[in-house]
This record gives structure tokens, sequence and C-alpha cells, in this order.
């Protein structure tokens, strides 16, 4: 976790006004998650090292998803769902919802230039932390941060 780096002060987003596209094409946005800390991850299907971290996203998700805490995994760019959903046949992934965002539309409203980028977002919906490429996020210490912020709350 030596690459996440915490913001001296939160960073606003508006969570409400991004709009994101789940496995029947319906329409959500980040503001679905508000009252809970958020683990947004921007992946692709064709980044490697995207695809090696996701097992451990949804690890992560399976030990401390719930009412305070959500891992959510956002697809940007071209990802076909297609090979979304196959990607998550191949891994075992059982406990991450299916989201994208084919626009990029929230990726550059977040500066993300390339991937993996994963953002902690508070339960009011602000960036307090950010890491640029791929982490054991089921690691004791990826938990131990998680737990410490929930607790925190």
């Amino acid at each position: 976790m030596r690459k996440l780096s915490f913001h001296a002060e939160p960073r606003s987003f508006d969570i409400a006004a991004t709009a994101l596209s789940d496995e029947t094409d319906a329409e959500r946005t980040l503001a679905e998650y508000e009252g809970r800390w958020v683990l947004l991850n921007f992946w692709a299907t064709w980044c490697a090292p995207c695809r090696h971290e996701m097992p451990s996203l949804d690890r992560l998700e399976a030990a401390l998803g719930g009412d305070d805490f959500a891992v959510v995994p956002v697809a940007t760019g071209r990802n076909p769902l297609q090979g979304i959903e196959r990607f998550f046949a191949e891994t075992d992934l059982e406990h991450l919802p299916i989201l994208r965002d084919p626009g990029q539309q929230i990726a550059r409203e977040m500066g993300v230039l390339g991937l993996p980028v994963t953002v902690i977002l508070d339960p009011q919906g602000r960036e307090i932390a950010r890491l640029t490429g791929d982490a054991e996020w089921d690691s004791d210490s990826a938990k131990a941060i998680v737990t410490a912020l929930i607790d925190a709350q």
C-alpha cells in the first residue's frame, strides 16, 4: 500500500451527475453508494495489471463489503459487455458489480490518465486517497486501512 496517497483535503466530485451503465444497460450513479466508504477502481479488460488486481478486489468486497463499505469497479473505455462477463466468469468474480463508463466521462472528470487507478471516496462522495497501479487489495495492510476508515466514521 506504499503507492496509496491520502490527500491533505478531500476532493469534491459530483457523484450524482455522472452516469454509469450496468450489465443490463440501466443507468446507475455513484450516488447509490452515498453514506458508505467506496473503493472506486477504474479498470479495463485489456489491462494486464487490472486483470491481476481484480480477484483481490473481489476478495476485499467479500470480506468487508456491506452497509459501511463497497468495492466499486468501473470498466472504463472500450470494454464490451461480453468481454467483461467472460472475464468475471474466468476469474470467478462473484461479489463485484458490473459497471461501465464507456465514454470515459467519470474517468476524465476524475483525472484518470492510466489504468488501473483506485480512488477512495468518503461517505460524502469526496475523494480522500488515490493509488495508481495495481495492488493486493485483500492484503492485511489494505484491510487494516479500510477497517480504520470504517471505524473512524
